[in-house]
């Protein structure tokens, strides 16, 4: 079976797919086996190379297999400058040390939203086995080698299984909402590719009028699915890591008041700052157990 290798500098490949932004990849020998769309994908990784091998997929022509690997983890995107934008305090120094490569990955945008319609309440363990459950029974098997993975449902084969079914998948009462959404996107009503051309606040208005979408989820399907950079997910991880250590003297926060600070303080690049303090927080929080932003980082925002 042939190889392909592709130049992947400034680049982890296994702390991108751990980091909580995408739920599928399973770890294979040296790699990771997925499926990028319906392109069944195995890639492992060694210093600055990613070695790609395909599996056979439904649909053809399509891009040469460098450019959408290269597309969907990112590697296009300037890591470093981004990383630089960062605010320049003691915690986000230490998320930045800590996740040296992380990217975050371009997803398709039905996957993303379904997926994270999924992740309500749920730990990642748990967003992991929907996904699997999902996959499997609703989606299209394909190999690579003797490696199988699965493709992700599309949305007219979602609407039309029963909220029964999708419940079997370990979905409770999210299988309700994803079936109607998946209705609303299979029937044209939420043309998801048209709304990449709306501005960050109408396209989030968009997003949290369907069923099963509240202001966390649309922006993690803003910042992984429509690459709105911008976006901060704000999950109990991130709550947590704000009002620990950006506001540990203040007894009184009001959620409101958490998003409108992020929306401000870590700037352009703020999705890929949430990342990083999420994968830092949910790896076990090394090293920034004792950390608090100084004052003065917090004084100079507030005047914002």
């Amino acid at each position: 079976m042939k190889f392909t290798k592709i130049r992947a500098p400034d680049f982890d490949l296994e702390k991108t797919l751990d980091s909580g932004q995408v739920f599928h990849w399973q770890k294979v020998g040296d790699g990771f086996a997925g499926a990028i769309g319906d392109l069944p994908v195995y890639v492992e990784q060694r210093g600055n190379v990613l070695t790609v091998r395909e599996g056979e997929a439904a649909r053809s022509p399509r891009r040469p297999l460098p450019g959408i690997v290269a597309r969907y983890f990112a590697l296009d995107h300037p890591l470093a400058e981004i990383c630089d934008s960062f605010p320049k305090d003691p915690v986000m120094n230490a998320a930045r040390n800590f996740c040296h490569g992380l990217r975050i990955i371009r997803q398709p945008k039905w996957e993303c939203l379904a997926t994270f319609i999924c992740s309500s309440m749920k730990q990642v363990a748990h967003i992991r086995q929907i996904s699997l459950a999902l996959r499997k029974r609703f989606g299209e098997q394909r190999t690579i080698g003797s490696q199988l993975v699965y493709t992700f449902v599309s949305p007219w084969r979602l609407g039309q299984a029963s909220e029964k079914e999708l419940r079997d998948c370990k979905l409770g009462y999210r299988a309700k909402n994803l079936r109607a959404t998946a209705r609303l996107v299979s029937s044209g009503q939420a043309d998801l590719e048209a709304w990449s051309a709306l501005s960050d606040a109408e396209l989030r208005k968009q997003l949290c009028a369907l069923p099963g979408v509240g202001p966390k989820i649309a922006n993690c399907v803003m910042l992984f699915a429509y690459e709105r950079l911008r976006a901060f997910p704000i999950d109990v991880w991130i709550e947590r890591v704000l009002r620990q250590h950006y506001f540990s003297r203040r007894r009184k926060m009001s959620a409101q008041r958490l998003r409108q600070f992020s929306e401000t303080y870590f700037g352009e690049h703020g999705g890929y700052a949430q990342q990083y303090l999420f994968h830092q927080a949910r790896s076990g929080g090394r090293g920034d157990r004792a950390i608090e932003v100084n004052r003065p980082y917090l004084r100079r925002n507030e005047r914002r």
